[in-house]
Formats: structure tokens, sequence, C-alpha cells
């Protein structure tokens, strides 16, 4: 299995993405999944206007707002699973960290369409994601809980910055949209149990459809200065802590935030 790991880690490097088929079995997805939906169906009461209007994701799973006590250790002992830091070991060797989780779903609005971005674009401007494309090293790990459409990503985009009609695309100019076809995008269909890990900085988008539920983990090296993006809430207490097999991926977030805390 070592080997595997060590190919789809070459992959990674080389394409900014890989696949790992059934890696969890039936018992693990149904587990993962009904904590999830408990998230999902609380969520959705508590924001109906934006599920209905805008929403394609929901975020900070991992907190205290509508997951119990157990449920968010069950959580957390999902995410720090060996199966899962096999691979967050095999690609971030040195203390990686949890960044956050989030979901996602088809959107209720018809009007809404899947989307080309780069997570980056949302914080940087134009030469700030350049800069991030050679810097940072943030991993989507995608869970699907369902089978679904996948994602589409175009491959290498986490080493290099877009060709023209890419920018166009994703950006919005010379009146193209960001819901338009890419000719080197790669269409990548998830059943429950695969696992997609891909770069958050490179060119993708969700793919719309069926019943698309997905759960997305992100993990980042401790290299990036990401700490103060995470949230405190969606960290493990003390108590949780010593109910988690190998709290160690929560441990180094909590050790980056004191740090920038000891700083100020």
């Amino acid at each position: 299995m070592q080997e595997k790991f060590s190919q789809f880690s070459r992959q990674y490097h080389d394409k900014g993405y890989f696949v790992i088929r059934n890696y969890f079995n039936s018992q693990e997805v149904l587990q993962l999944r009904t904590v999830i939906l408990k998230f999902h169906q609380l969520w959705k009461q508590d924001h109906a206007t934006f599920y209905q209007e805008d929403a394609f994701n929901s975020s900070l799973i991992t907190g205290s707002h509508y997951l119990s006590y157990n449920d968010r250790v069950a959580l957390f002992n999902f995410i720090s699973s060996k199966k899962m830091m096999a691979v967050i070991d095999s690609l971030i060797p040195n203390s990686p960290a949890f960044m956050n989780t989030q979901l996602f779903f088809n959107p209720v609005n018809p009007e809404l369409k899947d989307f080309w971005h780069r997570d980056c674009q949302y914080d940087h401007d134009i030469e700030g994601q350049k800069q991030a494309i050679k810097d940072t090293q943030v991993l989507h790990l995608r869970v699907p809980l369902f089978d679904e459409p996948g994602m589409e990503l175009i491959p290498g985009t986490h080493k290099r910055w877009d060709n023209d009609e890419e920018f166009s695309v994703r950006q919005e100019t010379h009146g193209r949209y960001s819901f338009e076809e890419l000719p080197n995008g790669k269409k990548i269909a998830l059943a429950a149990g695969d696992l997609l890990v891909f770069s958050a900085d490179m060119i993708h988008r969700g793919l719309y459809g069926l019943d698309r539920l997905a759960l997305d983990i992100l993990v980042f090296d401790p290299s990036g200065d990401f700490a103060d993006y995470v949230d405190d809430d969606c960290l493990p207490n003390n108590s949780m802590l010593a109910e988690i097999s190998d709290a160690r991926l929560f441990v180094n977030t909590l050790k980056l935030k004191s740090q920038q805390f000891d700083k100020l």
C-alpha cells in the first residue's frame, strides 16, 4: 500500500489531484452520512432563504452549533482516521494541520451553474493568486456521501497560471462566463466510498446533479499562513482530544493558533 501512496503522491504533484476508488466501506460511509445529514437538515432550516436562492455549500461542519458532542467526536475521528492520515501524511509529511470542513450539494435555484474557480481567487488579487500557486499547499479531501457527477479539474493548474481562455472564463472577462466548458477540463465522476484529493488552488468546479452531497476536508502545510482562517469553535476541546484516536491534525492547528496568539 505504501507504494500505492507514493504513486498517488507523484500524481498529485504532477497533475494536482488523484482519486482512490472504494476507499471507504459501506459502514464507514453510512456512519459519516448519518452525522452529516443531521448537520445538513438543521443548517437548511436555519438558512432557508439562502438555501433556496443562492446556496451550493455550507461550512464549519465540525462546529458546536448543529452537532452534539458525540457526533462531533465521531466526525473528528473520521477526519483523522488511519485511512485519512495515510493520505495526508503522504502529501504533507511535516505536521499537517486541519483548516475547515465544507459540504457541497446541488443548488435549489436552477439559475446557479457549476462554475470554474481557484479557491485563492476569493482572498487575493491577480498577483496574489499567482503567488499563492507558488507558495501554498492546501488540500481538499472530498468524500462523496452518495454517487454524484463529481468534479471537473484542469490538470496541472496547481502549478501554472491560466491560459488566456481559462482566465477569461474563470474571471468572466471578454464576454465569457465561468460556467462555460473549457477544453482541458477532466470530468471525474465520484461514487460513495471514493476519495478525491485535489489542490485548492487548481482550476476546478463541482458538477451538479444526482444526489450530490460531498464532505470536503481542508488540510494545510504549516509553512503556509492559514491558522487565522481556522474557526476556534470547529476545533476539538481538551475532553474531545482525549477521545480522538490520532489527534495530531488538530493539535498541530491548535499549536499554530497558539503561536500566532503569542506574537500579538
